[in-house]
């Protein structure tokens, strides 16, 4: 009694899976058709070694009628999804031709879809051929499809999928060779091919596929020598084959001799390995962790509602974005002093005032001699930079270079504001107007 077989057979139907959304998108017809055969198996076996876990009692027959003939079509339809892959491979990895056209892609999907899902569905209706009876169930593994062993059951059930495993080994080995030849520029070469391969994702196909064949091809030749050693009968007629073809043979497990419970143990196997592999080689790349993300935020932002997490951009300025550097900056929502207007501390030399330099009062004598320097810039060099509004109390508070900007200012206001343009041709009357009051910032 093996408790593992229905527990392995759920992991492998999930794990096979995984892979599923990328291929989907790549439209790999074959590599596709490797995932829905291995999840059908691996999903009959799981119902299988459920329901006959302990007995062999004839329930479930049409589950029976239907998986028995799914299992006939997936020992055609896993061979030839490994011939079509080879065959992509090596197509791929020639230079026959530079570029794969959407037309040639189109009807190489169409060549795959046939062979992975018609010629299997046709291969299920062969079986009638040479089906003796309707299924046998074995206690632990359910029910088996039933072959009445003969010359036209081996050219039928088991030597197409043998011709293909050696088409694919075939093949395998050719584009195996393109890539030896060529590893130097075979990526490159990938690349302009637009098959949407890269190099590693190339030889993880290749890899899987040659697994998948060798499992295949050894299988199905050790199936085919026990069945000639031990089951190998004449073929007469067709009435004298499907004699009684409702029966149901049935096989308890203590009444098998030990080789054939071994054999049937080993080859129960190959179906969740296979799915096992399939998922290590393609659920842990560089596209699958690209996916699982997708994932995951798709799970926190519609699921559990919340917002994507994104770097802050606030900086140490109190939340607001720093503006691009000027010639001559001050500090933004700084308080102005009086001598922080004056031309000394307006330089334009590049620089950048800081905010913790300390400011020295300006005297007006001080102002008149750096005017000089001062008027050579332009107004629109100056730049303050979130300042506030400076205004003054009488028109002799102005320094010279802003009062005789206003020759009709009043003399007795009580407050005005500084214009926003600085008109430095009006410093001929600076030395008249300069007050000893000084200016200062409201």
């Amino acid at each position: 009694m093996h408790r593992e077989l229905p527990a392995a057979s759920i992991l492998a139907a999930i794990l096979v899976l995984l892979p599923t959304p990328w291929h989907w998108r790549a439209g790999n017809v074959a590599t596709l058709s490797m995932i829905v055969w291995l999840f059908a198996v691996n999903v009959i076996y799981a119902v299988d070694s459920i329901i006959w876990s302990h007995t062999v009692a004839k329930v479930a027959l049409v589950w029976c009628d239907i998986t028995t003939k799914i299992l006939i079509g997936a020992n055609i339809a896993l061979p030839a999804a490994c011939m079509c892959v080879c065959i992509h491979l090596e197509h791929v990895a020639s230079v026959r031709q530079a570029l794969t056209t959407l037309a040639q892609k189109r009807r190489r999907q169409i060549m795959e879809a046939v062979l992975c899902y018609l010629v299997p569905v046709i291969w299920m209706g062969l079986h009638y051929i040479v089906q003796g009876h309707r299924f046998d169930i074995i206690e632990e593994f359910g029910c088996r499809p039933s072959i009445y062993v003969s010359v036209p059951a081996i050219f039928l059930m088991w030597v197409p999928s043998l011709i293909m495993s050696v088409v694919a080994l075939v093949f395998a080995a050719l584009a195996f060779s393109h890539f030896v030849r060529r590893r130097v520029t075979f990526a490159k070469h990938l690349e302009n091919s637009s098959s949407g391969l890269n190099a590693s994702r190339y030889l993880r196909l290749m890899l899987l596929a040659l697994i998948e064949m060798f499992a295949s091809a050894g299988a199905v030749s050790a199936t085919l020598g026990f069945s000639v050693v031990w089951d190998m009968r004449p073929w007469t007629n067709w009435a004298d084959v499907h004699w009684d073809f409702g029966r149901i043979d049935t096989y308890p497990t203590p009444f098998l001799p030990p080789f054939i419970y071994r054999f049937y143990y080993a080859c129960w196997w190959i179906a969740p390995v296979s799915a096992y592999l399939f998922c290590a080689f393609f659920a842990f790349g560089q596209e699958a962790m690209k996916e699982y993300r997708g994932y995951a935020m798709w799970v926190w932002t519609r699921v559990l509602k919340q917002k994507p997490r994104t770097s802050s951009t606030k900086g140490s300025t109190g939340g607001f974005v720093p503006m691009p550097p000027s010639r001559s900056t001050l500090g933004f929502g700084q308080s102005v002093s009086i001598s922080s207007l004056s031309p000394a501390h307006l330089s334009m030399s590049g620089g950048e005032t800081s905010p913790t330099t300390p400011i020295s009062p300006e005297t007006p004598s001080s102002i008149l001699e750096k005017k000089q320097s001062f008027t050579e810039h332009s107004k629109e060099d100056v730049i303050l930079i979130g300042a506030p509004t400076v205004v003054y109390g009488h028109e002799d508070d102005l320094p010279s270079y802003y009062a005789s900007s206003q020759p009709n200012s009043r003399p007795h206001s009580s407050l005005q504001t500084i214009p926003t343009d600085v008109n430095p041709s009006a410093e001929a009357h600076a030395d008249d107007r300069i007050s000893h009051y000084g200016p200062h910032a409201v």
